[in-house]
């Protein structure tokens, strides 16, 4: 056998001995192994994101490394303890949803109310929201009764499972092995992404007492390692994060023989396989009557959407869904081309970025370069058709494009949601910007549109990335995907409170910062995101916040909202 095959079988070998032990660790001591993450997580943070600025090149100065404590250390912090609060309600004989408000949700579901939870929220995410909708059917009761899922019988374990490490966002992979342990509890293996190789250090750091007992293994490797983990026998269960097309080459193979394996319906493996993938997560901008503060507020948040760690997110929005009637468009665009013009210049670190930068530029040979790094494009005069090539390749670079479509209030918003619905690839995300009173004046045709999107998770006035962060929330595509049509992917991570099977997650913020939104009537204290590209103090704001998830204190509120203000 070669090296890496030695590596493999000594890794699946330690794991099948750990999911013994595992299967005999109670909940009190999978809280204490929670507990010892989550301290580890802070004790390493400073290093993570010093590592993850290397990686990314970003320098030490960059305003831009505020995503990198946001969306590194911040999310892994919040999870451990988000999980461990489950634990102990289990173990106490409650549900994991005991003291959440269950409301009725659109259609005969249920909307499980995660966010704000507890006065801390409340304040460092005022006027923020998110609710976990199940699926039609299901009630109260029935998800209270079997929220917590493999850990109301852990000691019935599920073999080992797999990992393929993401490489774009470095939370990714340590919370898809957390939802192994504890949503399937599987012990795991994680190949990360060979992006992300300078990080094992301290992810083996954070992750030693579950290495030490046997329930995680960490490797390094290309798709030759991942191949050979994916088709060990004692490997139980596979999930990856990463695009379609690297799904269906796990899946079915590459080449026309993985073509007729597709269209045959005769995968290469025999276990299941959850994923996560990306896709075009559109926003839809409802026209209405917005002031310029509004209009260059809304611009940064496009811009946002699409340029946060330069376009490489699963859920980074790729087109906008405006009306060509709205009085306000030309200023609008206008506002938008500025954003981007003016957002903080990265490099293009994740590989194959100028490629498919110029892939684009090649089918749309009017789009318009801008920014000072050339690598950002803006398309406009998409059409909502299932040949234009924007709604269904995902770029994954800093590209981003706009459709137009006729109307206005509900007429423009219905058209939206069809084109989103039904011409755009991918069910992981979609956005909705839309001002107050515009939300107000269409009611429950709003309410309508909202339930009628098929995605998985959806933000109005607040990018669903928001989802992401937001540990109690489920992520992952909308429901009923299958390997020969995968779309955003099978099943959903994060989820810690463990609700059973949820259908999506819905989240709100505001139109306005503070104080303009006091001003306006938005009864929201939430200034510009610390996420927001052109925040000024997102490094300081990220750093104190992921402090502050990890020892949560009265005496640390201050100092975050100093710095969140000067944003």
């Amino acid at each position: 056998m070669s090296a890496t095959t030695d590596t493999i079988e000594e890794a699946v070998k330690a794991l099948r001995a750990g999911e013994d032990e595992w299967s005999r660790t109670p909940l009190s001591g999978r809280r204490a192994l929670l507990d010892q993450i989550h301290a580890l997580t802070e004790a390493n943070a400073e290093e993570w994101v010093r590592i993850a600025a290397g990686i990314k090149g970003l320098p030490a100065d960059s305003p831009l490394l505020g995503e990198e404590w946001m969306s590194g250390p911040y999310p892994l912090l919040t999870a451990t303890s988000a999980l461990a609060g489950s634990l102990a309600a289990l173990e106490a004989g409650r549900s994991p949803v005991d003291g959440f408000t269950i409301a009725a949700a659109p259609e005969n579901r249920s909307a499980v109310k995660v966010l704000p939870h507890g006065i801390f929220d409340w304040l460092l995410l005022n006027g923020f929201t998110a609710e976990v909708w199940t699926k039609p059917g299901v009630d109260a009761s029935t998800v209270r009764a079997k929220a917590g899922l493999a850990q109301r019988n852990p000691e019935q374990t599920n073999g080992v499972g797999v990992v393929l490490g993401a490489g774009n966002i470095f939370s990714i992979a340590p919370l898809d092995v957390l939802y192994q342990l504890f949503a399937y509890n599987r012990v795991a293996v994680l190949k990360v992404n060979p992006v992300t190789d300078p990080l094992l250090p301290v992810l083996e750091k954070i992750f030693a007492p579950a290495i030490e007992r046997g329930f995680v293994r960490i490797l390094t490797g290309g798709s030759e390692v991942g191949k050979e983990l994916v088709d060990h026998p004692d490997i139980a269960a596979v999930h990856m994060t990463g695009s379609s097309i690297t799904h269906d080459a796990i899946v079915f193979g590459t080449g026309a023989e993985g073509v007729q394996r597709k269209a045959a319906g005769t995968p290469l493996i025999d276990k299941p396989i959850t994923s996560e993938l990306g896709g075009i997560s559109p926003t839809i901008v409802v026209p209405g009557k917005w002031s310029k503060a509004d209009l260059k507020f809304q611009a940064a948040h496009l811009a946002t959407q699409r340029l946060h760690n330069n376009g490489y997110n699963c859920v980074a929005s790729q087109v906008a869904v405006i009306s060509s009637d709205w009085a306000q468009k030309a200023e609008f665009l206008a506002a938008v081309r500025e954003a981007f013009q003016q957002a903080p210049v990265r490099t293009d670190y994740y590989p194959g970025s100028a490629a498919r930068v110029s892939a684009a530029r090649t089918a749309y040979p009017d789009a318009e370069a801008v920014g000072s790094g050339g690598e950002r494009t803006l398309i406009f005069g998409l059409q909502a058709d299932e040949a234009e090539e924007a709604l269904n390749v995902e770029y994954f670079a800093p590209v981003f494009g706009v459709i137009e479509l006729p109307g206005a209030g509900a007429d423009f918003l219905r058209q939206a949601v069809r084109a989103a619905n039904e011409k755009f690839e991918g069910t992981l995300g979609a956005n909705i910007i839309a001002h107050p009173a515009t939300i107000k004046s269409l009611g429950a045709e709003f309410d309508s549109a909202v339930t009628g999107l098929r995605y998985g998770t959806i933000g109005i006035n607040a990018w669903t990335a928001v989802g992401y962060l937001t540990a109690l929330a489920s992520w992952g595509a909308f429901p009923g995907h299958t390997l020969d049509n995968v779309q955003s992917g099978i099943g959903v991570v994060h989820n810690a409170l463990l609700i059973d099977d949820p259908e999506r997650t819905i989240v709100r913020g505001p139109f306005r910062p503070s104080p303009r939104s006091l001003v306006n009537g938005e009864l929201t204290l939430a200034p510009v995101p610390p996420w927001f590209v052109t925040n000024r103090t997102g490094v300081t704001t990220g750093r104190r916040l992921t402090y502050f998830a990890a020892s949560p204190s009265w005496a640390k509120i201050p100092g975050i909202f100093a710095s969140a203000l000067r944003g």
